[in-house]
């Protein structure tokens, strides 16, 4: 029998892995994407999950190459079910001021976090269109929509995924396919915490809230998006930032 899924590529990271759990309580069945060639890693992610409730699948897949992307959406297509939701969120950072980046910084972080939107993106998107129905969900950044120091990198690959989500949503608005995105601000995953205190304290008393977020406040926003709550929202960016940054 084939279920609905929710393919989840950075699955396996602090934001992912509540996004994962959200669109399992929503009845999908979960497919989380990792490159981490450390399978043990994913191993022992799986069962730390089934021990707090939720079975998910892992499947390898490195979202900077279009042709393991087609083949992973194949395989999962094949074998698992229809994919109806896809959230991009696997993202890296390699921050440094733009005279010292290296061309290899900037490569890392544009083919993974941008690259990848659209390798992962277009193969999914072939299947959505024959069935006219879905979900697709990019976790962006508010540094996509502030800039931040050290990270023209990041902030430009981060823009340029709310770019492809504007446009991609006006090309598949009458095929029942909706695309939007989703901009944290700073929350509270290991990546963060690992942060020096001082600059963590320093960047929390800039947030009006006077707080990190927390994965599942991400979460939530998603598992919002990608329920039929949201049908009539395309083309949006939904801000989660505690009051960082604000537009209109």
């Amino acid at each position: 029998m084939s279920h609905s899924v929710a393919l989840v590529t950075g699955g396996l990271g602090g934001i992912g892995t509540e996004i994962c759990r959200k669109l399992s309580d929503h009845g999908y069945t979960v497919v989380a994407t990792t490159f981490d060639k450390d399978l043990e890693k994913a191993e022992q992610w799986i069962t730390e999950q089934k021990v707090a409730g939720f079975e998910f699948l892992v499947e390898e897949a490195d979202v900077t190459s279009f042709s393991a992307c087609g083949e992973l959406v194949e395989r999962v297509e094949d074998n698992i079910g229809p994919i109806q939701v896809l959230v991009n969120c696997a993202g890296i950072t390699r921050d440094s001021f733009l005279k010292n980046m290296a061309k290899s910084d900037w490569d890392a972080v544009l083919s993974t976090n941008l690259d990848g939107v659209f390798n992962m993106t277009k193969s999914v998107l072939d299947f959505m269109l024959i069935r006219k129905f879905g979900r697709i969900i990019n976790i962006s950044s508010v540094n996509g929509q502030r800039g931040q120091f050290g990270q023209t990198n990041y902030s430009a690959a981060k823009a340029g995924m709310h770019g492809f989500t504007m446009a991609l949503a006006q090309e598949v608005a009458r095929k029942g396919i909706t695309v939007n995105s989703v901009s944290p601000g700073y929350v509270a995953t290991q990546m963060v915490m690992k942060i020096d205190e001082d600059i963590r304290n320093e960047l929390i008393s800039q947030i009006p809230m006077q707080r990190l977020g927390k994965p599942v406040e991400i979460a939530n926003t998603v598992g919002f998006l990608a329920s039929s709550d949201a049908s009539y929202i395309t083309g949006a960016n939904i801000p989660v930032n505690g009051g960082l940054f604000t537009s209109f």
